[in-house]
């Protein structure tokens, strides 16, 4: 069976995706605080884990992990969407404690879960891997290489994770793992409505987040979820990419 693995399921892209997966036959778990009302059924699994706090990852995901290994899927898909816009802040001006929280659930904890999921799934010798087809998917933004002013850990904690899907790429090679990254636009969520709620202050380039808003250039969580799911969970990806939305 197709299985997938996807973190912040609680809503926006991420609860989309658990719900284009499930009515895609895949099962699928998902990771975070709490589960999207969504997705539900025999073949979804919800497994609790505050990505804040990274030391208790393998400890959380493990058993979960060493479930769907068991159970030998044909192919199994890591999709690391859990992310945070906060804190909203010039660099200065941020608390240690939200820079600090914020930089886990937005690097760190992605960075955990692939480590976790290459020594379960991927063989740890290059070149060597299981026989079932593993891929990662690292969800960013275009913020990876476009300074936000006022919205500095998102930026930098997205390009750290294209770091990542490159450095995958580097290290597992075999013919049956692909790590890539999708910058998958502006899409209409919390998010969103939380960038644009800010003063400008606090948030420099706000007008950005406006601008998205007025000139309908939101996209449903639904529609991105679905040429995700069609273009690279399914379809032929290329090692160690980042893909756009326009190319959904």
């Amino acid at each position: 069976m197709k299985t997938a693995i996807v973190t912040g399921v609680s809503r926006g892209l991420g609860e989309a995706l658990a719900r284009a997966l499930l009515a895609g036959g895949f099962a699928v778990t998902g990771i975070g605080r709490t589960s999207g009302a969504a997705p539900n059924g025999a073949h979804y699994r919800f497994v609790a884990c505050d990505l804040t706090d990274t030391t208790d990852i393998d400890a959380a995901l493990t058993p979960a992990f060493r479930a769907i290994a068991d159970a030998r899927p044909e192919f199994l898909c890591l999709i690391n969407n859990a992310a945070t816009a906060g804190p909203v802040g010039t660099i200065g001006s941020l608390g240690s404690e939200a820079l600090t929280s914020s930089m886990a659930v937005n690097l760190v904890a992605p960075v955990a879960v692939a480590n976790l999921f290459c020594r379960v799934f991927v063989g740890q010798t290059r070149g060597q891997t299981r026989a079932q087809i593993q891929r990662i998917i690292n969800v960013s933004s275009g913020a990876a290489d476009s300074p936000l002013p006022g919205g500095g850990p998102y930026s930098i904690a997205k390009a750290g994770l294209e770091m990542l899907t490159r450095q995958l790429a580097a290290e597992h090679d075999a013919a049956t793992f692909r790590a890539i990254t999708v910058r998958p636009g502006v899409i209409d969520t919390d998010m969103q409505t939380f960038m644009r709620s800010q003063t400008r202050e606090t948030l420099p380039s706000i007008d950005l987040f406006k601008g998205f808003h007025r000139e309908h250039r939101l996209v449903a969580p639904e529609t991105v979820a679905a040429k995700i799911v069609d273009k690279l969970i399914l379809g032929d990806v290329e090692q160690g990419r980042t893909y756009n939305y326009r190319e959904l």
